[in-house]
């Protein structure tokens, strides 16, 4: 029967837990600190005027990109018409510029130095010098670019922690579940008759499976269909049709895999139809050899009492086919454990003992589970608040974990 209890790890939690309010806290700190930065640049940006600092930012990239390339052409004695070139573009580009782009003075100097009829490199590498002031605007740009990109990294970062601590809650709020349970209760009293119904089940499957021919083991399988709550898996088509059609189903399903092993000439000897049983069995051999009484055994802890009396009245029917009358008396015995009125008590416990160790369950006994519980959510929600608080607008916390 598939396993019924929660997936709460209860194991160690406690540091886990601090270690999840540290990485709330971290989340925090960079993403305020990546918007406290994108917003001094962005002041700067502003005191300046954004099309002012873009046009300053352009010109100064256009103009060292002339510098860089008429360098070697227009200096000295060498190609007037790289000079002239150099000379209409260069000191047209600074004239253009309107009296309020930062920098001017920059620009200015530039343009003085120059406008001469005779270039060197000197002159240059002057006036690379008369415009760095204004690759300070330049860098303005680049540091909004790179903040801009903190603030993305910081908010996927920050919204990552939040689905960590989400999942984190709900394993805590799982695990607080068994606040209520009876720590000291008798959960043997459902163990054991569990335990010994499993076991005598997978015995008789297992002797079924080795001794039984391999049509009556396909032919349970074809009747389990009738029985969803008891999930065996389908036989393949193939598989029934050769239980069907070949004499060689007579045999056991073990000694259908040796068969399967032999080469052809060897196995002629032993196989009615070779063929057949290379197509339907050897195809199958994992199928097969994975079959098993687990889809016939009750799970530890158990599930709740109305969908386990279900399953037992579908498991009942099929028992029938081949486990021994002592095996349908202990599955009984476990269908009579649903009766009793303190069943879902017992299974609580049950579930606190397999799905909390003795230090979790000391907390939840204790309190400080709840108490954990309570920080987690609380750096949650500061966390979320973080994510909201974008004072310009470009994050409104829209799409966050719930």
């Amino acid at each position: 029967m598939a396993e019924s209890g929660s997936t709460t790890d209860g194991r160690d939690r406690g540091a886990d837990g601090e270690s999840h309010v540290a990485a709330a806290e971290a989340a925090i700190d960079a993403l305020r600190a990546a918007r406290q930065r994108r917003e001094e640049v962005e002041a700067a940006i502003d005191d300046a005027g954004e099309e002012a600092v873009v046009a300053a930012a352009d010109t100064y990239r256009k103009a060292l990109g002339l510098l860089d390339r008429y360098e070697d052409s227009a200096t000295g004695t060498g190609d007037f018409q790289a000079y002239v070139e150099f000379q209409d573009k260069f000191l047209g580009l600074l004239e253009e510029l309107d009296g309020d782009v930062p920098a001017t003075d920059a620009f200015e100097a530039a343009a003085e130095r120059m406008d001469r009829r005779r270039l060197s490199k000197e002159h240059f590498d002057g006036a690379r010098e008369d415009l760095a002031p204004a690759s300070e605007y330049v860098d303005l740009l680049e540091r909004r670019e790179d903040a801009t990109e903190a603030v993305s990294t910081a908010q996927r970062n920050a919204d990552v922690c939040l689905r960590n601590l989400k999942a984190e809650i709900e394993r805590r709020d799982e695990m607080l579940s068994f606040a209520d349970a009876d720590l000291d209760a008798p959960v043997e009293e459902l163990r054991e008759p569990i335990e010994a119904y499993n076991d005598a089940v997978t015995r008789d499957f297992e002797s079924f499976y080795e001794s039984a021919s391999a049509a009556d083991v396909v032919g349970f399988l074809e009747r389990t269909e009738s029985f969803p709550l008891v999930e065996f898996r389908p036989p393949p088509r193939d598989l029934r049709e050769f239980a069907r059609e070949s004499p060689d189903a007579d045999e056991p399903i073990p000694t259908l895999l040796d068969y399967a092993d032999y080469t052809g000439s060897k196995l002629d000897h032993y196989a009615e139809d070779p063929g057949l049983l290379q197509t339907s069995v050897a195809v199958h051999r994992t199928y097969l050899e994975r079959l098993s009484a687990a889809p016939l055994t009750v799970s530890l802890p158990p599930p709740p009492a109305d969908t386990l009396r279900w399953w037992v009245r579908e498991a009942s029917s099929l028992l029938g086919r081949f486990a021994a009358e002592g095996t349908v008396a202990k599955l009984r015995a476990v269908r009579d454990l649903t009766r009793r009125g303190d069943y879902e008590d017992l299974r609580l416990a049950a579930r606190a003992h397999e799905e909390l160790d003795a230090e979790a369950r000391e907390r939840v006994r204790s309190g400080a589970a709840a108490a954990e519980l309570e920080r987690l959510r609380d750096a949650r929600d500061r966390l979320r608040d973080a994510l909201d608080e974008d004072s310009d607008g470009n994050g409104d916390g829209s799409g966050r974990p719930d």
